[in-house]
């Protein structure tokens, strides 16, 4: 058998933890199913007296993971901080300096600085993997990278974020409000106390990019997503939605298109009696479209101590599986040089048009003219409604509803902009774009 793969393992929370507790639960089946021992000779946290759970007493520890992936007798660097600035940044590019592999879980890492540490592996013959950023448990970066060599992939979509995912499901199924729902989320630890970078979408971008660039073979372009998040989503959206046939969802979208790329983060309407639509709670899921496989559609725990650790134990299996002189797969499934430069499209028209909700006050003539700005603006509507609750007091503002066909963004901003200028809103109106993917 061959000698054993040395790992150093930065970061020793949740994740890090279950990744230990694994490895020291599992050395004879992992040594048998890799044709050699994985052993951790160095790990490296914030706190070194804090109880994990696991036995760190023969493993040599590091103050600074900087050291770590300098200095210790490792051939894997495994890092777990997270964040896309340091320590997590100088840590894993000077591992690659000296030709270490990297296993990461960090999007936010990978979304800055992805294809410069890219280069750098690659030109020092070391591996960057990272298949629990995205989906934790999912095997979406291996499906793209690798299993679907040859594919021409015109889209990829998806749930990519389980708070988000949580929220939603718990507000349409309790029909609790948002910020009861995120509490809840907080409270169960799926939401941060800070969670705004998750219900803003900056999570799902990350990710998104990631996946972009894989799918399309371009430079992660972490900054060029449009991008809004779930806090404007009310229980009356939710319930519009479910009277229509759909449920909302929080989808990260990539599509190829004659103009470029486009990528977008917002919620969705889906068809309820679609796959995607029944994935619930903290489950993520990814939807790939290609030529030759045509649509897969992956579904899974998308975050969690073991769902993540177990997509990290994947990466390190491959490294331990493979033999010295092997040609190894580049980052981003083309050399780092080969990327292509990123270039952004125009918001594309949607095959399921959009769900606007309006408040409006109680007038003659304002059914009427929201139709007519519609029409101005070449929106047809697929339907139209008015909602009023029974005996309501006329005083009230009304709610109309607008679901539209296939049109474009530009053309649905500029019909609303118009509607404001009329002065018989309520508020700010609702636009909520509808996904029906062909088959599922």
């Amino acid at each position: 058998m061959a000698d054993a793969l040395k790992i150093g393992i930065a970061g020793l929370g949740t994740v890090g933890a279950s990744l230990v507790r694994i490895l020291q639960d599992r050395q004879e089946m992992l040594a048998t199913t890799c044709g050699r021992a994985i052993e951790i000779t160095a790990v490296n946290a914030r706190d070194r007296s804090k109880d994990r759970g696991v036995d760190l007493a023969k493993i040599a520890w590091f103050d600074d993971a900087v050291s770590l992936a300098s200095e210790a007798d490792i051939d894997v660097f495994i890092e777990l901080m997270g964040g896309a600035g340091d320590p997590a940044y100088s840590s894993v590019k000077a591992a690659l300096q000296r030709g270490i592999h990297v296993v990461t879980a960090n999007k936010a890492l990978l979304a800055a600085h992805g294809v410069e540490l890219a280069g750098i592996a690659e030109e020092h013959g070391a591996l960057l993997n990272y298949e629990a950023a995205v989906a934790g448990g999912i095997p979406v970066i291996k499906a793209l990278r690798e299993s679907m060599t040859g594919n021409t992939i015109s889209r990829v979509y998806g749930i990519m974020n389980g708070t988000c995912n949580y929220i939603l499901t718990k507000m349409e199924k309790e029909g609790l409000s948002f910020e009861a729902c995120l509490k809840e989320a907080q409270r169960l630890g799926y939401a941060e106390a800070d969670p705004a970078f998750d219900i803003e979408g900056n999570d799902t971008a990350h990710k998104l990019s990631i996946l972009t660039s894989l799918a399309f073979g371009t430079a992660i372009a972490a900054d060029d997503i449009y991008l809004e998040g779930i806090t404007n989503i009310s229980i009356e959206d939710i319930q519009a939605a479910a009277d229509l046939g759909y449920r909302i969802k929080l989808l990260g979208v990539a599509q190829r298109t004659e103009s470029g790329i486009e990528q977008r983060v917002h919620p969705t309407m889906v068809p309820y009696d679609t796959v995607i639509a029944q994935v619930d709670g903290v489950t993520n899921a990814v939807a790939i479209e290609s030529d030759i496989l045509g649509e897969l559609l992956m579904v899974g725990p998308g975050a969690g101590g073991d769902a993540t650790a177990s997509a990290v134990l994947g990466d390190i299996a491959d490294i331990a599986k493979s033999r010295p002189g092997a040609q190894h797969v580049p980052a981003f499934g083309r050399p780092a040089k080969a990327l292509l430069p990123y270039k952004r499209a125009r918001m594309q028209s949607h095959e399921g048009g959009y769900f606007i909700r309006l408040k409006v006050v109680d007038r003659t003539g304002v059914f009427a003219n929201v139709a007519k700005h519609m029409a101005e603006n070449d929106i047809s509507l697929e339907s139209i409604m008015q909602h009023s609750k029974h005996y309501a007091d006329p005083a009230e503002p009304k709610t109309i509803i607008l679901v539209t066909h296939a049109t474009f963004e530009a053309s649905v901003r500029k019909a609303i902009v118009a509607i404001k200028g009329e002065g018989y809103l309520v508020g700010e109106p609702q636009v909520i774009r509808i996904e029906r993917p062909k088959d599922w």
